[in-house]
């Protein structure tokens, strides 16, 4: 029997105790990889956004039908992996990086109306130990114990994401200065790229609340321009970049399927349970760096190594599959690749309750 097998046959991954081998293992073997390397950071991120925003214009100006489609690919890719950062934005310290937080909003948040408050101070309570895969948990949903139908629903979410994106910036977000209360629900329930429809934000404070204020003035402003370029000269440069921003969140919620297995029933669980929740796509798997990349390949020694930057997850990984070696709990969060993750995700839904 596989460590998937053991897993999938026990009562509850809530039940499952503690691996004090493998965590211990997880502290000690990484110690010298713990550093933020900004000649990897700033040149990635950078590079990724030139990239998608060039390959965007190509989508918009050229006529070709074939040269079109081919930068709007190019887009989504690129645009995708620099969105991406915003996840290293919650984890780094605030002082590994300096500029770099402002200067990703400037370039990617702010453009694609995902600036990093939405994430910031959301992301972390997915990491908590007493809160992952509870009511609690802002991006936890038992997907695995719902109907097939919420599948093909949370997708459909995602395809609908730019419009909502939109319609907050320019109209809720001015609408809430004039109505408190408007403003009150706005920021529970549409600040925070989470998946949990029980999720309530909590109000912002302090020197995090002067950079949602920037923020939110930047999205508001660009949110207009787009709209009055859009009715003022042409329509279609706008409808081209929405649609390119809705495939990076479809290509996202995929992913974010495949992240853990979803299937938590809402009881607390120990950092191990945690961990074999989670996935990790490694090598030899080739298109994990496109569909999971900026480190999102190894989900799950992210959750054991939470502040570990992503450019030395790949070292991670391999020390510890080394000295823990095959049939190893660490073994039992590795994963082959995106379909069967899916095909078992699907297959659970379709189990009776």
């Amino acid at each position: 029997m596989t460590v998937q097998e053991r897993i999938a046959a026990a009562p509850s991954l809530a039940t499952i105790p503690d691996d004090k081998e493998m965590l211990r293992a997880a502290v000690d073997l990484t110690r010298d990889l713990a550093e933020a390397r900004p000649e990897i950071y700033w040149p990635d991120m950078l590079l990724s956004a030139i990239i998608g925003y060039s390959a965007l214009a190509g989508a918009i100006l050229l006529h070709t039908p074939w040269q079109a489609w081919l930068c709007a690919g190019v887009a989504v890719l690129a645009l995708y992996r620099a969105l991406l950062f915003i996840h290293e934005l919650t984890h780094i310290h605030r002082d590994a990086l300096p500029g770099f937080r402002l200067v990703w909003n400037a370039l990617v948040g702010v453009p694609m109306l995902t600036p990093s408050f939405m994430y910031e101070g959301v992301h972390t309570l997915h990491h908590a130990r007493t809160r992952y895969g509870t009511v609690e948990d802002p991006e936890y949903l038992p997907l695995a114990l719902m109907k097939p139908w919420s599948l093909p629903l949370f997708i459909l979410v995602a395809i609908l994401l730019p419009p909502a994106l939109l319609v907050r910036c320019a109209v809720l977000n001015p609408l809430g200065v004039i109505v408190p209360p408007l403003r009150k629900l706005v920021w529970q329930r549409a600040s925070s790229l989470s998946i949990n429809p029980e999720f309530r934000r909590r109000p912002p404070e302090g020197a995090f609340a002067r950079m949602v204020l920037a923020q939110e003035v930047g999205t508001t402003l660009w949110a207009w321009f787009l709209i009055y370029t859009a009715w003022a000269y042409d329509w279609r440069p706008l409808a081209i970049g929405m649609a390119v921003v809705s495939a990076v969140a479809v290509l996202n919620q995929i992913r974010t399927l495949v992240a853990h297995l979803w299937e938590n029933d809402g009881a607390a669980m120990t950092v191990t349970g945690q961990y074999l929740d989670s996935v990790n796509v490694p090598p030899p798997a080739l298109l994990s760096p496109l569909w999971a990349p900026v480190g999102l390949r190894y989900h799950a020694l992210h959750h054991l190594l939470p502040s570990m930057p992503y450019h030395s997850l790949g070292e991670c990984h391999r020390r510890l599959a080394k000295q823990l070696g095959a049939g190893s709990t660490y073994d039992g969060a590795n994963y082959p690749g995106l379909l069967p993750l899916v095909a078992r995700l699907a297959k659970s839904t379709m189990l009776p309750r």
